[in-house]
């Protein structure tokens, strides 16, 4: 079935606000997560050693979510899915809270699994935006999509502060109040998603390319399909691997940075400035990024962010506990260069298969990239608890490095994404 072309653009438009406000929501209540995460652990279990846990956890969750939710938004599309997976955050957050006030290490660990569905959905969000997207338009849309987190998550950081006086009038440990805003965030958001996001993006690109029976029934979404896939083509291998190690190496370092700075005795509203900081590194010009992918093509700009990343670990490595300048560039190139790897492997992925393979191979991607995130978050609390902050650091630019040799090596597989 044929559709104007004016309509169709209009849909994306809609399509692409919508996600914007929910990422800006969703994105409060991530980072607000994050920011106190490590910090809570330690003081909950007694041990620096599981501080790494809250945040390993968060990303572990994040990473197994997605296969139900890949599977959700292959049969019922994008709204079903992303809505249900902010639903579930919510229900961690308040697990959460829980946790700060009784002293549960479990029901934290809990709690903060539950919480990685909102990071799900803060992640496949970006590919709804690609669904119905021009490719000569596909990086930048999804960027837009992912620069709309920087709203949410630089204030998240900062909600530390205005948290405390919300727990206070609960009644509630001090940095419980973070969790508070991270429940209502992804509440607002799943509400938005719920009303605005119609027609749905994913289903409407399907039925426009007559792949409505391209799957067999069930198998929409399924994420076994979507390894296989990856493993047997080579662009998506290569861009799944961008967005894995470029991910892993930002979350290795950015989950230990807070501890880091607290050996230092830099206050809490400190640690949620640089973190701040490092989120909008991070989003902030993801438009830039998209739209040097669209120009340029994918690995030019994987290249650019291994370049970033490791420079981003060097300082990061050379700082010394507590606040300091070079721990704060380092923490914003550490931003920058994950955009890049981001951005660019996502498009790329993206575009890499058929519509009726999307949800299924994005889901797989995702996965592989959270799984690996999740046993780095680990790893980097052992390491530093171990060998320090500086080794943690050379480690990350090490892994950084491996990519930047894959892409040397292998990235003549990847080409601009052409129209699937």
């Amino acid at each position: 079935m044929s559709e104007p072309v004016s309509h169709t653009t209009a849909v994306q438009s809609r399509t692409v606000l919508t996600l914007m406000g929910s990422q800006t929501l969703g994105g409060i209540g991530v980072a607000s997560g994050i920011a106190v995460g490590a910090i809570v652990a330690a003081d909950v279990s007694g041990r620096d050693a599981l501080s790494g846990l809250a945040t390993t956890t968060q990303v572990l969750g994040g990473a197994l979510f997605t296969i139900p939710v890949a599977a959700l938004m292959g049969r019922r599309g994008r709204r079903a899915g992303l809505a249900t997976a902010y639903l579930v955050g919510a229900l961690g957050a308040a697990l959460a809270i829980t946790a700060t006030a009784t002293g549960a290490f479990w029901m934290l660990l809990v709690g903060t699994t539950l919480f990685g569905a909102s990071t799900t959905a803060n992640s496949q969000a970006r590919y709804a935006a690609t669904d119905l997207a021009v490719p000569e338009r596909r990086g930048r849309q999804l960027s837009w999509v992912v620069w709309a987190t920087t709203i949410g998550s630089v204030l998240g950081p900062n909600m530390v502060g205005p948290g405390k006086a919300v727990a206070g009038v609960l009644g509630l440990p001090p940095l419980a109040g973070a969790w508070v805003f991270s429940c209502l965030g992804f509440l607002l958001a799943a509400v938005l998603l719920h009303l605005a996001l119609r027609p749905d993006p994913l289903l409407t690109a399907r039925r426009l390319a007559g792949a409505e029976t391209d799957r067999p029934p069930g198998r929409e979404g399924n994420v076994a399909d979507g390894l296989r896939t990856i493993a047997a083509t080579p662009t998506a291998l290569w861009a799944t691997s961008a967005v894995t190690v470029g991910h892993v190496v930002m979350v290795a370092v950015m989950v230990m940075t807070p501890l880091h700075m607290r050996h230092g005795q830099a206050e809490i509203e400190l640690i949620g400035l640089v973190i701040s900081l490092h989120i909008l590194g991070m989003y902030g010009l993801a438009p830039v990024t998209g739209q040097l992918t669209d120009r340029l093509g994918a690995r030019p700009v994987v290249l650019l962010g291994v370049g970033l990343l490791v420079l981003a670990c060097l300082l990061a490595a050379l700082s010394q506990a507590g606040f300091s300048a070079g721990l704060t560039a380092g923490l914003v190139l550490l931003g920058l260069g994950w955009s890049c790897t981001f951005v660019a492997g996502s498009g790329t992925v993206a575009g890499s298969v058929p519509v009726g393979q999307r949800a299924s191979v994005q889901g797989a991607a995702d996965l592989v990239m959270g799984l690996t995130a999740a046993v780095g978050g680990a790893l980097a609390g052992v390491v530093m608890d171990v060998f320090g902050y500086a080794v943690l650091c050379a480690v990350a630019a090490l892994a950084a490095a491996g990519l930047a040799a894959y892409t040397v090596t292998r990235g003549e597989h990847e080409r601009r994404p052409v129209g699937v």
